[in-house]
């Protein structure tokens, strides 16, 4: 099976259990696109040569969004969070994805393509069919801890609360010794508790952008940017396992992000928050999912611009 191929049946197949939405992307559909600045701490520099960590901050796009594909979702459905970034660094561009979720479905593509046939609605009911997904699960069991995350989400109260996890290692090159493989994590400064079901019912549909909106008014919304590194003997290529919490982990930076972007994502302008996208000092792991992550990105744009 060929890349493009393999690319395009991963579009078809969010399609297929979202809908297909014109102009829109074929997940996270539904999100705030942010202006932001990201300024590097002195412990980053020894993890890593990439230019973005030396000294001085840099800008950044920031985008939070909702796991469907479908982007008139309301916000309160349970439903996995995510946190793209772009850092326009000396050197380049460098891009980071982070879920709310511990770790992602499925190990490779092929297998995502069988879990999202699993889990698309049954046209009789509008819901899972659930012997089929009980199937996928006892055939894929990596695959319960993200289920069961996703299923069990709390409903958040703001984007801004939320910890991220890139889920994806990076190896990380200082230069000077080996390789250190780690994993991002956006840590929020904002501490706002869940929302109940009750809570959550009473709130308008788009009510995390528009508590966004209101949260800027007041200042800047931060996170501490750490990178959680590999122990021996952790899957650096494996997204479905998540690292013990005991790990060893540099805090990479703050990020800084200051209010909703108006200077891009109009007219026909797609921002691609490509997690392939990385500088010298920084190396992509052999991970399956996220090396097939450009090609369906770039099939998602093409399909948009139409």
């Amino acid at each position: 099976m060929g890349d493009h191929d393999i690319s395009e049946r991963l579009v078809d197949s969010l399609n297929a259990t979202y809908g297909v939405h014109p102009g829109q992307r074929a997940a996270h559909a539904k999100g705030v696109l942010c202006s932001a600045s990201f300024h590097p701490s002195q412990e980053a520099g020894t993890l890593s040569r990439a230019a973005h960590l030396g000294n001085g901050a840099v800008r950044a796009h920031v985008r939070f969004s909702n796991g469907s594909g479908d982007p008139s979702a309301a916000d309160a459905s349970r439903d996995g969070r995510g946190l793209a970034l772009k850092m326009y660094g000396p050197a380049g561009t460098t891009d980071v994805v982070g879920l709310s979720l511990p770790a992602f479905f499925t190990r490779t593509p092929e297998d995502l393509l069988e879990f999202n046939e699993a889990r698309r609605p049954d046209p009789a009911t509008g819901g899972p069919n659930l012997e089929r997904v009980g199937a996928f699960l006892a055939a894929h069991p990596e695959t319960v801890a993200a289920v069961t995350a996703a299923i069990t989400h709390p409903i958040p109260a703001s984007y801004a609360a939320i910890t991220y996890n890139s889920i994806h290692a990076y190896g990380f090159d200082a230069g000077d010794g080996p390789i250190r493989y780690g994993r991002y994590r956006f840590v929020p400064a904002a501490d706002d508790a869940p929302l109940t079901d009750e809570e959550a019912a009473a709130r308008p549909a788009d009510y995390l952008r528009d508590e966004l909106v209101e949260r800027f008014r007041q200042g800047p919304v931060g996170f501490r940017i750490d990178v959680k590194l590999a122990a021996p003997g952790d899957a650096v290529d494996d997204p479905t396992e998540a690292w013990p919490e005991d790990r060893e982990t540099v805090a990479l930076g703050q990020l800084t992000i200051t209010g909703v972007a108006n200077d891009r994502e109009r007219d026909g302008d797609i921002l691609v928050f490509d997690p392939t996208r990385v500088v010298d000092g920084i190396t992509l792991s052999n991970d399956p999912i996220l090396l097939a992550r450009s090609g369906a990105y770039s099939v998602s744009v093409q399909r948009r611009a139409r």
